[in-house]
């Protein structure tokens, strides 16, 4: 009982609730976190969207990003009481990184075999639906991209309080910029193909920050590479019209 109240003791108190409101100081650290959420979450917005095309139409593919929202959230709050434990667990972005990488391989393997996709489908069992198949799908990628953003928000501010508002206005700004992607998937079918290609390349800088590796791709530069993806691949869109 005792180790719940020191992980989650300062979320129940009200004064620590009132003093970051009331401080402008905290907020301006807020809003640093958000950015961080942001910067770091463009690799699971591009899995989000990705993973909702799998849905027939746009209301079931917004109503799963809903869905996933609320779910990061609660995912969120009990991770950051964990947050001190959060840096053991590379066996989860061992874990994750595989899973990407499978996705992004199975989408290419699928493409170049198309009657196997179909055979696929007709033969596979589902445990769950569709729908909840891939909201499962994409709190699972919550939870494992949320421990770089976590890791790098407790850096910043030891209060949880601080770090718990900036994840989550971070986290609702991330589903913004996945809907966008979705968007732009329904203008430039090209992008599903670019979006499995950046997800490989997501599997291998999730990999590479394993403790054993310890390489970082800094955030800007990833940030760069997606945009340059997106562009290029509109820019062929256009010359293929």
């Amino acid at each position: 009982m005792s180790l719940l109240q020191n992980l989650y003791g300062p979320f129940f108190d009200v004064r620590n609730w009132q003093t970051v409101i009331s401080s402008g100081e905290d907020w301006m650290i807020i809003l640093s976190l958000v950015l961080i959420e942001c910067l770091l979450s463009v690799d699971n917005a591009i899995v989000l969207a990705a993973q909702t095309q799998k849905l027939p139409d746009k209301k079931q593919q917004e109503k799963s990003l809903f869905y996933g929202l609320w779910g990061a959230y609660i995912f969120r709050f009990l991770l950051i009481g964990l947050g001190t434990y959060l840096i053991n667990f590379w066996e989860i972005k061992v874990i994750g990184a595989g899973y990407l990488m499978y996705l992004s391989l199975s989408h290419f393997y699928h493409m170049a075999h198309p009657q196997l996709k179909e055979k696929k489908r007709k033969t596979k069992k589902r445990i769950l639906p569709l729908f909840w198949s891939v909201v499962v799908s994409i709190e699972a990628m919550d939870i494992v991209f949320s421990i770089d953003s976590i890791l790098a928000s407790l850096a910043i501010s030891t209060n949880p309080v601080i770090v718990l508002i900036g994840g989550l206005i971070g986290i609702l700004a991330m589903r913004g910029i996945a809907e966008v992607i979705m968007k732009l998937m329904e203008i430039v079918p090209e992008l599903e193909v670019t979006a499995y290609f950046l997800i490989a390349l997501i599997a291998i800088k999730l990999f590479l920050t394993i403790p054993a590796i310890d390489i970082e791709i800094p955030a800007a530069i990833f940030g760069a590479l997606v945009l340059l993806s997106l562009v290029a691949t509109v820019v062929i869109h256009r010359i293929r019209r």
